[in-house]
């Protein structure tokens, strides 16, 4: 849990060091692809927090994912001799790195789902905007309709 809420900065100091963590020789090539995907959505949906309102779920887990859920599970992660975590079965016949896999896609598309809806309301209102142009532009007494003859080569 998060003790107050992180500026920007805090957010950004956050996702580069998960960024540094991941670069060692010890992260497999499948977790440091899933986790920069992770960390460039994350960094395209952070200017957007307040079209999903600030005090909302969404808003908290993207700060979250940022600052505590992503750095975490690759933290726990880089703490097991790796050919421990590549090989033992700990759950269910899975690795500790078929687990990380596990959750940095739930975390993908956690973060995926809410950069769309982040995005949602101005695509709504570029779809509303067309159907008003389209309203108001379709009818006969406008010199730029398409049959007009306004333009057009005679």
């Amino acid at each position: 849990m998060l003790a107050s809420e992180p500026s920007a900065g805090d957010i950004e100091q956050a996702l580069s060091a998960v960024e540094t963590l991941t670069s060692s020789a010890q992260c497999p090539t499948l977790v440091k692809a899933r986790v920069r995907h992770i960390i460039a959505t994350l960094r395209q949906t952070l200017p957007r927090l307040g079209s999903l309102g600030l005090g909302s779920f969404d808003a908290y887990s993207v700060i979250a994912t940022a600052t505590n859920y992503l750095p975490e599970a690759i933290n726990s992660y880089l703490r097991l001799p790796s050919d421990w975590a590549n090989t033992r079965p700990i759950v269910g016949n899975k690795t500790s790195l078929m687990l990380l896999v596990e959750q940095l896609d739930l975390l993908d598309r956690t973060t995926t789902a809410i950069f769309d809806a982040a995005n949602a309301a101005d695509a709504q209102a570029l779809i509303v905007h067309g159907k008003f142009l389209a309203t108001k532009f379709a009818h006969s007494n406008n010199p730029l309709a398409p049959d007009s003859g306004f333009g057009s080569q005679r």
